[in-house]
């Protein structure tokens, strides 16, 4: 007990000290801080827990033995490793049980979305075996579903058509495809490897909403093809070009019976999910439809002979392995700088889906998602696609929900779909021969209501009227202009705000809340009372730099000037008025700022007043005290803006004595 005793004692022998040296002892703490680390330390730091395997983990591996370190790096790189250890019989019924379900499902919007991407049909099934497999042993959603998506579908065409016609040449085309596709998963991989993951937050959630409902409407249009029967077709995605080829090929060429079959069997499927919607029990009929869509219309049209009355019809699809397609990837071409631009635009569209997905569904279990860990699961499964005729994949939203309802457990369920398109693939493209294009059309059709979230946009425009721009010209961007350039206004518009916020010149005059000692912004709350004889400032920007330094010194001083002209002529000031400048806020300060300080201390000097710093950031004060600026003011830096008001009372007090 006597431990305690004296050091108890030895508590109540300091704290007089502490309070007998006051303010001064405290404005030390500020004043005498240790130099913060220089640029290239924080760059080296930031390299070096990047690049090393486990990250801020690896020092305590070190001292692990060798085989646990490996196993450890392993685990890191490939989850299933994990969660293997811990899987049961029941756990592989629900996953059995999903992967067929959303295989049913997957196998016709495959076919589907590779025809959007202007490729044969058997690459959207290539694309649903090898990426799901490779996700299924690196990848941390435990829900997510991966294969072609529309959006993709969409984009890959609508930019490397520019490069090479599909329709001339459908080779070259594809093998621009394939090499877009490993550029994407070369970024993709690059990202998640150096921890870039904040490169993808760029494209807002808002720019996405806009984004994604631009390209529906656009992939609904470009469906009117097949549904229409057209056989001639504008390659331009904006609404106008598309409309006009529709409008000049209804006054000539089109097939009615290819719009009736289409029309049928897209009223099915909505109905259908209607019903799986009003009755959970009934998920796996809307999951259905699309294939059942396919076996029916394609017997319908085998057995009636339609395919010879107009009706257009898939015709061969190459059945097998996926082909290796090494040999076809053109990293020497003449297109090369062109297609990695389109990789990294489609790898960020795809990775910037797969990881809204996964976290939406990865929230409902309560279970983190590891973005840097998802990034380079989807980067490695592109690069591999692309070596086996694959092209970019990511987690699809329609086939992740209904792989959620299917009730499943773990990836597994990816590796039974994969299976199942395998199997599709050896023994039944054969009897896919006489499938009607219309009804591909009409399952595409089906999945883009879902990516039209008119709730959501209105709720973007009440919260934030600057993201509903971002919304909004991402939306008319793809609709008007093209795919990419709507996304690239879209990320634009996000860029000038991150710089329009971080810059933007704010000040707040503040007042002491009664009965506490908290100084807030007199605005927000008007029960605050000012202090007499100084005026409370806080600088809101978080860097004080050549763009906003001038206007936030201007409005410094007015603040200044207002309150001088408030008390004139009512009560005389005294000699000892005093500016505090709370800069909580300020995170960085360059010569610009430093240069507008001293101007604004001049000034306020030729006023009669003072100025005083409160609570400065670490980089901000070591800079001022490099540009000697603590001097300048009379070394009025303290810890807090109340140590401030309390130092200027008792100068009062001091002068009144």
């Amino acid at each position: 007990m006597a431990a305690p005793a004296m050091q108890q004692t030895s508590t109540q022998e300091e704290s007089p000290d502490l309070e007998k040296n006051g303010h001064a002892e405290r404005a030390q703490w500020v004043l005498n801080a240790p130099e913060p680390p220089g640029l290239w330390s924080e760059l080296l730091d930031s390299v070096r827990d990047k690049i090393l395997p486990c990250g801020n983990n690896f020092m305590s591996l070190k001292n692990q033995s060798g085989r646990k370190h490996l196993v450890s790096f392993f685990q890191g790189v490939f989850p299933i490793l994990v969660w293997c250890q811990s899987y049961t019989i029941r756990k592989f019924k629900n996953d059995l049980l999903a992967g067929l379900t959303i295989a049913s499902l997957c196998i016709p919007q495959s076919i589907g979305y590779a025809t959007l991407a202007k490729l044969d049909p058997q690459y959207g099934l290539y694309t649903s075996v090898v990426p799901p497999l490779i996700y299924a042993v690196m990848g941390t959603s435990r829900e997510i579903a991966i294969g072609p998506v529309a959006v993709v579908s969409l984009l890959l065409p609508s930019m490397i058509q520019k490069l090479q016609d599909p329709g001339a040449d459908p080779i070259a085309y594809r093998k621009l495809v394939l090499t877009a596709t490993f550029f994407a998963g070369i970024f993709q991989a690059t990202f998640g490897l150096f921890r870039l993951g904040f490169l993808v937050d760029f494209l807002s959630h808002a720019a996405i909403v806009g984004f994604v409902a631009g390209a529906a409407i656009v992939i609904g249009l470009q469906q009117l093809k097949g549904l229409l029967g057209i056989s001639h077709f504008t390659n331009k995605t904006d609404v106008i070009s598309v409309v006009k080829a529709v409008w000049r090929s209804v006054h000539h060429h089109w097939s009615p019976l290819n719009f009736i079959l289409g029309c049928s069997f897209l009223s099915f499927i909505l109905i259908t999910r209607f019903v799986g919607k009003r009755k959970k029990r009934l998920f796996w009929l809307s999951a259905i439809a699309p294939l059942l869509s396919v076996i029916l219309s394609t017997l319908i049209v085998f057995l009636t002979r339609a395919d010879k009355h107009g009706i257009k019809i898939v015709k061969h699809i190459q059945g097998g392995f996926n082909p290796s397609s090494v040999h076809q990837l053109q990293l020497n071409g003449p297109y090369v700088g062109e297609v990695a631009k389109i990789g990294l635009i489609v790898g960020v569209v795809a990775l910037t889906e797969a990881i809204a997905v996964g976290r939406s569904f990865s929230s409902l279990r309560g279970y983190h998602l590891d973005g840097n860990k998802e990034m380079f699961a989807m980067g490695f499964m592109n690069i591999i696609g692309s070596f086996t005729s694959c092209y970019v994949a990511t987690g699809s939203f329609s086939r992740t929900a209904v792989n959620f309802s299917a009730g499943v457990e773990t990836l597994v369920s990816n590796i039974v779909m994969a299976i199942t398109v395998l199997v599709s693939l050896q023994l039944f493209t054969k009897l896919l021969y006489y499938t009607p294009i219309a009804i591909l059309a009409s399952i595409i059709l089906s999945a883009l209501p879902g990516l039209i979230d008119l709730h959501e946009a209105y709720n973007i425009w009440k919260v934030d009227k600057l993201d509903f721009l971002t919304c909004i010209a991402a939306f008319f961007g793809v609709l008007f202009v093209s795919v990419e350039i709507g996304l690239l206004v879209a990320i634009g518009i996000s860029f000038a705000k991150i710089i329009l916020i971080s810059i933007r010149p704010g000040t707040e005059a503040l007042g002491q809340l009664p009965g506490t000692d908290m100084f807030c912004d007199i605005n927000q709350y008007p029960m605050a009372a000012k202090t007499p004889g100084v005026v409370i400032i806080r600088i809101k920007s978080a860097l004080l730099c050549f763009a906003n330094a001038s206007i936030i010194k201007e409005r410094i001083m007015q603040w200044v000037t207002e309150e001088a002209e408030d008390t004139k002529g009512n009560v005389r000031r005294a000699n000892n008025q005093l500016v505090v400048l709370d800069m909580s806020s300020l995170m960085d300060i360059d010569t610009s700022g430093i240069a507008t300080l001293q101007e604004l201390q001049k000034n306020i000097t030729s006023h009669g007043m003072e100025l005083a710093i409160a609570n400065p950031r670490w980089q901000v004060i070591h800079k001022l005290r490099l540009a000697n600026f603590v001097s300048q003011i009379g070394g009025r830096v303290f810890l807090t803006v109340g140590e401030a008001v309390n130092a200027n009372l008792d100068t009062k007090r001091a002068g009144s004595i």
